[in-house]
């Protein structure tokens, strides 16, 4: 006898609930589905917390740090969405890029951790300008490989 038909129940990459013929309560799944993706869609966080917020507002993120406790104990790393009243989780992925709104910059998430670029040390004057340009531009590489611009 040949193998059952059998169906993921979440989607590759995000792990978005997925329907099914004949399931009861489709509107859950879908809505689910649709605030998952309001929070990833072009993700803003608010900042990178161990714990929830005490007033967190729907339709706010966070980047679980990783201590996490309370509610998002066991996310850590993840980014925790506030979606009607409560929390969802999506597991970050590779090549995800999400503005941090407490620096003002933009993070990335590279070979499985979150990554910022560091500002380059500016050239402090000296009698010697190519060492100095020599020593800001070796930075400003570092920097940009870091952030994921230039190949490592």
């Amino acid at each position: 006898m040949s193998d059952p038909v059998t169906f993921d129940s979440t989607s590759a990459r995000f792990s978005l609930p997925l329907l099914f013929v004949g399931q009861a309560q489709k509107e859950d799944f879908v809505n689910e589905a649709i605030v998952m993706i309001d929070g990833l869609l072009h993700c803003a966080i608010e900042a990178e917390l161990n714990t929830p917020p005490a007033t967190p507002i729907d339709g706010q993120c966070w980047l679980v740090g990783s201590a996490a406790t309370g509610a998002w104990t066991g996310h850590e790393g993840a980014i925790a969405m506030r979606q009607l009243g409560q929390w969802l989780f999506a597991l970050p992925r590779d090549g995800m890029q999400v503005l941090n709104k407490a620096t003002a910059q933009r993070i990335g998430r590279i070979a499985g951790t979150w990554r910022a670029p560091a500002a380059p040390t500016a050239a402090s004057g000296g009698t010697v300008v190519d060492v100095e340009a020599r020593s800001s531009l070796a930075a400003l590489m570092t920097a940009l490989k870091q952030a994921g611009v230039l190949p490592a």
